[in-house]
């Protein structure tokens, strides 16, 4: 290129520069088009995409997703705006809506355009974006899903179980007995928590653990500061430019867990490949379940960490959560613990334990249940939210592909267009309608519906029954002198804020 053109060049580009006298002019101009932008209707992302105005949203940037009450908050905006059936709002340049209707929850959940999760950078961080709850839908996602629900939850390895899931029951009666003993008390959650991962652990691995010290300590560690990073807000999921920041450090975080995790469970898969080389006996875990796979279908070892990584992670708190909560009702309203306790003694009597086979026999003891999952829903916002794949309507409604579609589940079920007395404890409801929780009805559906159901439902209820049926039948549970405080904290699951500390004495 000669001089000359160059020149010209350069006279041009100058030419186009903004005076300096014109530039608050143009600073005043953007500053009144991001304004416009941000007092869209949605908020931001959504002035940004193709749709129109046709969902109602607040203005603005909502703050909600990053609060311990996200469920309440977005319950209340969408009752304000009159948005039930569908709300749109921004986080950051993500653009979301939330149904807070039956009727537009099942258009949600049960649309193949909804096939997706959307990958937080802490689940891919954690592997669980080859794991079943994150994986893309597809040929690899519905092999692992087959897996499990031949293997893993079927009802004929959910009955063969039952006799390990007792052993854990008298397990967790020996505890609170021995807390009672040193501290006159038993903080609910300790207990559940270590039963519900022995539960898991033996489910998946076939092995038991001393949480109090070695690999049992490690593993309790690992459970721990992965859900806790699960659950946290993470500011680089919705803000591009944070996400090469990680001002948090939750990337830092999850990279050094994640490879502890890949040494530990790599060294138990290790450990059930020199069993099975060495000609032992295989027990029938699920370790073993993945390594029998066809050569067509087997996974790779670091899929093989990721889904048995998740199967750790998932089954652990939700069932001792369900069962705090439960437990934290009963102690408050006694007179609906004598009744459920009163159907146990005619059915089992006080000469033997609860088995499974009790258990469709004491309709109160589930009708307790279902109670507290519509007024406690574990994942209220069922927080393993869906991702539209492609355009799609919802109603009337146009959602643009990439937009995170999320049901306030906790909305439906204290919405009192739908459940008389919404905020009070009548476990009764259920014993004048049968309501199932399974997914098919979406006033009450704890476990999600459609092709993304939580696969693991029946086993989380047949654990649930059995143990909120062992220990009423074992003991009387009662307030120690401060009572029960029912405070909520929403982190990746809806918990108690302050752990349940109550006193428990032997029925007979």
């Amino acid at each position: 290129m000669d001089s000359s053109s160059s020149a010209v060049e350069s006279a041009l580009f100058l030419l186009f520069l903004p005076k300096t006298e014109a530039l608050p002019s143009i600073v005043a101009f953007l500053l009144a088009a991001l304004s416009v932008l941000w007092f869209y209707p949605g908020g931001l992302a959504w002035a940004l995409s193709r749709a129109g105005r046709s969902i109602p949203g607040p203005r603005g940037m909502v703050l909600a997703l990053s609060g311990a009450a996200a469920h309440r908050s977005l319950a209340t905006l969408a009752e304000t705006l009159k948005a039930t059936g569908l709300m749109a709002f921004s986080v950051g340049l993500t653009r979301f809506v939330v149904s807070s209707r039956p009727d537009t929850a099942r258009e949600i959940l049960n649309s193949s355009a909804f096939a997706d999760r959307p990958i937080k950078e802490s689940a891919y961080e954690l592997l669980f974006h080859r794991a079943m709850g994150f994986a893309p839908f597809g040929e690899y996602w519905r092999n692992l899903r087959r897996m499990s629900a031949t293997h893993l939850f079927s009802p004929m390895r959910i009955a063969a179980s039952g006799e390990h899931r007792r052993t854990i029951a008298q397990q967790m009666i020996r505890d609170v007995m021995a807390s009672m003993e040193k501290n006159g008390a038993v903080e609910v959650k300790k207990v559940l928590h270590f039963g519900s991962l022995s539960n898991v652990m033996a489910t998946v691995f076939g092995k038991k653990f001393d949480f109090g010290k070695g690999q049992g300590m490690e593993l309790e560690e690992l459970v721990t500061e992965g859900y806790e990073l699960l659950g946290e807000f993470n500011w680089s999921d919705h803000v591009p430019l944070l996400s090469w920041l990680d001002p948090q450090g939750i990337r830092k975080r999850c990279r050094g867990l994640v490879s502890r995790v890949n040494v530990f469970v790599g060294g138990i898969i290790g450990e059930h490949r020199r069993r099975r080389s060495g000609g032992e006996s295989v027990d029938g875990d699920f370790v073993d379940v993945l390594l029998d796979l066809e050569k067509e279908e087997r996974l790779s070892d670091s899929d093989m960490v990721a889904v048995l990584w998740e199967m750790i992670f998932r089954g652990t708190d939700t069932v001792a959560i369900l069962l705090e909560w439960i437990m934290a009702r009963l102690v408050v309203h006694q007179e609906i613990q004598r009744r459920a306790q009163s159907e146990l003694d005619g059915v089992v009597g006080n000469s033997r334990a609860v088995a499974d086979g009790d258990i469709p026999n004491l309709p109160y003891l589930q009708s307790i249940v279902k109670e507290t999952l519509r007024l406690h829903p574990p994942g209220p916002l069922l927080s393993w939210a869906r991702l539209a794949i492609h355009d799609v309507h919802v109603g009337d409604s146009f959602i643009p592909a990439g937009t995170t579609a999320m049901v306030n589940m906790w909305a439906i079920t204290h919405d009192e267009r739908i459940w008389p007395n919404p905020e009070s404890f009548e476990p009764e409801r259920f014993m004048e309608e049968d309501v199932s929780v399974l997914g098919s009805d979406l006033r009450l559906a704890p476990f999600g519906s459609g092709r993304r159901v939580c696969p693991g439902k029946a086993l989380a209820l047949a654990t649930v029954h059995l143990w909120l049926a062992q220990l009423l039948h074992q003991f009387k549970w009662v307030p120690v002198e401060t009572g029960v405080d029912l405070s909520e904290c929403l982190k990746m699951s809806l918990e108690m804020q302050n752990p349940l500390v109550c006193k428990a004495f032997p029925r007979y």
